[in-house]
């Protein structure tokens, strides 16, 4: 029998959605947002349909299709967060705020949203701002959230923080793993990936654990230079992944094994990463 021409393997599958990421991280890192001319014109580009599209930019929170402030809360409503009162606490961060969920402030530093899950129910209610999770969040502690998230929220300690964990990824063109387990960092296995800096071309491995900034370089990369970073696999430039919040270089993506998408800073000592898990499945 003659294969349906609707049937796609599972590797297609990956690869088109792939493909769809990395263009949608271009235009985003052009604009800030997926602005619908944009969309539209991809779809003219690539034939890809505007149902795809559309899908994969509601799909992962890393994208938006309107204009995001500097910092994103997230609100998790989720069942295990509700019973333990999370609508209360988006409700304070609305007050405090002055703005409802889905919206942006008017000096563009905080975008509000509130979603179904973040995969952390035990640890409900559960807070979001710039991939950094806050657990057990109380109304009384949105306040300090806020603030902090201000004044930064890049000192954690590796070995107690709750918000570190480890992260398996891939290569966002190839999708072939970037994970190096004979280069362990943080007693977990690193993430490996080829630099270019200046006139110099070697390998880079970086911690897996997200919100650590332990990294091991075959070349002593000097502060503030901004790194083009390769898949060691396919050799194709890891871009696309928008501009940092905190310098305004490019940020370089990775899928997250499981679904989702984290983003890094490229410019040597910034911490300025990201982390869009909305698509993860957990056990």
């Amino acid at each position: 029998m003659k294969p349906s021409a609707h049937t796609d393997s599972k590797p297609q599958q990956q690869a088109r959605a792939g493909s769809l990421i990395a263009a949608l991280e271009e235009i985003q890192a052009r604009h800030g947002y997926l602005p619908q001319k944009a969309l539209l014109e991809l779809h003219k580009r690539t034939g890809a349909s505007l149902v795809d599209i559309y899908g994969v930019a509601t799909f992962y929170r890393a994208f938006s299709l309107k204009p995001r402030g500097k910092h994103l809360v997230s609100v998790c409503l989720g069942t295990a967060c509700h019973v333990n009162r999370a609508p209360v606490v988006a409700r304070e961060v609305e007050r405090l705020l002055d703005i409802k969920a889905g919206d942006t402030t008017n000096d563009r530093e905080f975008t509000l949203e509130t979603v179904n899950c973040l995969g952390a129910c035990a640890l409900g209610p559960v807070v979001v701002v710039d991939g950094h999770y806050f657990p057990a969040v109380s109304p009384a502690k949105v306040s300090e959230i806020l603030q902090s998230s201000r004044d930064g929220l890049n000192n954690v300690t590796v070995e107690t923080d709750q918000r570190v964990f480890p992260l398996a990824v891939a290569c966002a063109r190839c999708n072939h793993s970037l994970m190096d387990p004979t280069h362990p960092i943080d007693g977990h296995p690193s993430i490996r990936v080829t630099a270019a800096f200046d006139s110099k071309h070697g390998w880079v491995a970086l911690s897996c654990l997200y919100g650590s900034y332990n990294v091991d370089n075959e070349y002593e990369i000097p502060e503030d230079v901004v790194v083009n970073m390769f898949c060691p696999h396919c050799h194709a430039e890891l871009l696309g992944g928008g501009t940092c919040l905190e310098c305004g270089a490019p940020m370089v993506p990775m899928i997250v094994r499981g679904g989702g998408i984290v983003q890094i800073c490229s410019r040597r000592g910034c911490r300025g990463h990201m982390l869009d898990v909305s698509g993860a499945i957990f056990a």
